[in-house]
């Protein structure tokens, strides 16, 4: 069974825990990434807090992108880094072997394998859809998912363009965790109505 993966939009305001809150209230939500693109360090140590007690509080994981210094700063309880954010070693030098470390590896089998050889917590593909947060340069299909599974326990995120409606493929391909963004702020009945909507996909509700 599949579970929701939810991250922040890429710029935020402080009145957004709210509108978090509301989200996380509505069903089941497995993670929560801190995906602040849009903002800088000095923002993200300002607004992030507020998130992560929002998440903490209800039981959700508190996943910081990018940066495993700042993670553990801010008491996280993982960090999800890319190709070029450094090594897998490396975070978990920093958060320790009982925090989260999770791997973006694209469309890559190559790159998977080696960030679970390294001691990741689990990887991430995709992007499965045209992304309306970040531009799409690698395109992942559902039975990469599918041959993960069956060779891997590591679980597998699925990431990039995915809503309540095209999430059905990549749940059926055997995701672990479904991760949505603007599929759950940009839903057009709001937030909580896009958790419900997934919920109801992933066999959660």
């Amino acid at each position: 069974m599949s579970q929701l993966y939810l991250i922040t939009p890429p710029r935020i305001d402080a009145q957004f825990v709210s509108t978090l809150e509301t989200a996380l209230d509505a069903g089941p939500v497995s993670a929560l990434q801190i995906r602040l693109k849009a903002h800088d360090e000095a923002d993200i140590r300002r607004l992030a807090p507020a998130l992560i007690r929002a998440a903490q509080s209800r039981g959700v994981a508190a996943i910081l992108n990018d940066s495993p210094q700042l993670a553990d700063a801010l008491a996280c309880d993982g960090v999800h880094i890319g190709q070029s954010d450094g090594r897998v070693k490396d975070a978990r030098a920093i958060m320790g072997k009982d925090r989260t470390v999770g791997v973006t590896c694209h469309a890559s089998r190559h790159l998977a394998m080696v960030a679970g050889e390294a001691g990741a917590d689990y990887v991430a593909f995709g992007a499965f859809y045209p992304s309306q947060t970040k531009a799409t340069e690698h395109v992942a299909m559902p039975d990469l998912l599918t041959w993960w599974v069956e060779l891997f326990e590591l679980p597998c995120v699925a990431i990039g363009g995915i809503t309540a409606d095209n999430a059905p493929p990549l749940v059926a391909a055997g995701a672990d965790f479904i991760a949505a963004s603007s599929g759950v702020w940009a839903h057009p009945d709001g937030p909580a109505a896009a958790v419900r909507a997934f919920a109801a996909v992933t066999g959660e509700a």
